[in-house]
């Protein structure tokens, strides 16, 4: 986890929208409050879904503006926030574009990572993807990401931000419960088998009765 305070996920989420409409919607950034608000609480790409107010809002932009990392300017009508992330983490836009998306859809494998953050920077393939995941991870003393282990079932792992702390591990079924899963699906088997020796057993006892001339 880096060396600094952790962000809240309000802040997190703060930044990442920030970076987000920087890059996606530049006619509208710096955004007013109102926008940036909205941004946070949006429905779609988005985990998870937040409802903050604007006061809440407000109160996690002084936060970061105390930590350089946002830049206030003040419009004609409404005063702008700007991020500062890549002069803040000392980080190149690669990384930031990688971190930003775990910092607005969550845990995500390399495959996942690489098309959400399509808008944001276009990687060439997914090794370089983990190239600067491997970077923010191996940080000395101040790791920006960490490589989950392997849910139960999943065939690759994801990777978690750690701004906000340490991240929520997948939880392993008990071993009771994996007992019983295992035993349930062999005795599906033997239910299975049992099911085709008595379909084998009624068409042979059936050409039996035909041959005999029986009803």
């Amino acid at each position: 986890m880096p060396q600094t305070a952790p962000f809240s996920p309000l802040e997190a989420r703060i930044l990442g929208v920030l970076v987000e409409k920087k890059l996606t919607v530049p006619d509208t950034y710096p955004l007013t409050l109102n926008a940036l608000t909205a941004g946070c609480n949006q429905k779609t790409s988005r985990d998870p879904v937040m409802n903050a107010t604007e006061a809440e809002v407000l109160a996690a932009l002084e936060t970061l503006r105390a930590r350089t990392l946002i830049v206030e300017s003040s419009g004609s009508r409404a005063s702008r926030y700007a991020h500062n992330m890549e002069k803040g983490l000392q980080l190149p836009s690669q990384s930031v574009a990688l971190l930003v998306t775990l910092m607005l859809r969550g845990p995500q494998t390399v495959a996942e990572l690489r098309a959400n953050s399509e808008r944001l920077h276009r990687f060439l393939d997914s090794s370089a993807v983990e190239g600067f995941l491997d970077e923010l991870a191996s940080r000395p003393d101040d790791p920006y990401v960490v490589q989950l282990p392997k849910a139960p079932g999943s065939r690759e792992s994801r990777w978690a931000h750690l701004l906000c702390g340490e991240p929520e591990l997948p939880v392993a079924a008990p071993a009771a419960a994996r007992a019983d899963g295992g035993e349930l699906a062999t005795l599906r088997e033997d239910v299975a088998r049992l099911q085709d020796e008595v379909t084998e057993l009624r068409a042979a006892l059936a050409r039996v009765y035909t041959e005999l001339g029986l009803q």
